[in-house]
């Protein structure tokens, strides 16, 4: 797996973690810029590692060359001592250190190029983070905002339901007002409707007593005509 790999593996898992739990956006961006910031140090660590082993294989590589050119200078002064068997054993001894340069040289391109792969990551890695870090105070400063927006929206929010509500007892208060001069006109009205009443008895007893007293002048002066 590759350093990227795991880390976007990591920040996924704890971002995901922090999102299920609605934690704060802010503590999100810092979990990613603190891991981030543990990749490179291990990235780092493993260059530095890498570093130490090539000059390692270097130390090896110049001793094995050493001993092979000390093989061969063993086999040139066994053949001008007349010595073909030892030049043979020298010969034989300078193959094997051939066989080990080659190896050494191996391991060495090897290192080598994983060293260049971690400079390539701690490079690109300095760059996200360097980008990260200049972009989280405004990611922060947004989220500030946004939040401080959204308490502002709330209160707005409870006010104009407060306000409504306020308006709409000024409404029904005004709607009793309303109502209780409807009732005192009809009481108003009843009371007027009673007198009228009332006038009319009297007016009828007035007629009666006109015509009565009618009756009685006519029959007296009747009486007095007939006398």
């Amino acid at each position: 797996m590759g350093i990227f790999s795991r880390f976007t593996d990591i920040v996924n898992a704890n971002i995901n973690a922090m999102l299920e739990k609605a934690e704060d956006p802010e503590k999100i961006v810092r979990l990613m810029i603190q891991e981030m910031e543990d990749t490179l140090v291990e990235v780092r660590s493993s260059a530095a590692r890498a570093i130490a082993d090539r000059k390692e294989l270097d130390r090896k590589l110049g001793t094995v060359v050493r001993e092979r050119e000390g093989w061969d200078e063993r086999a040139e002064l066994a053949v001008r001592k007349g010595r073909d068997d030892l030049a043979r054993a020298a010969l034989a001894e300078r193959a094997r250190m051939d066989e080990r340069v080659e190896g050494l040289k191996a391991q060495h391109a090897q290192v080598d190029e994983g060293l260049a792969r971690l400079k390539e990551d701690i490079a690109r890695l300095e760059e996200k983070l360097a980008d990260a870090k200049s972009r989280q105070k405004a990611l922060v400063m947004r989220h500030k905002t946004a939040s401080n927006r959204l308490e502002v929206r709330k209160r707005i929010h409870e006010n104009r339901i407060d306000d409504a509500l306020v308006r709409f007892e000024q409404f029904e208060r005004k709607m009793e007002n309303v109502e209780g001069r409807v009732e005192a006109f009809d009481l108003s009205q009843k009371k007027d409707l009673r007198r009228e009443l009332t006038d009319l008895e009297h007016e009828e007893s007035i007629e009666a007593a006109l015509v009565d007293l009618k009756k009685r002048v006519g029959s007296a002066d009747a009486d007095g005509q007939t006398s």
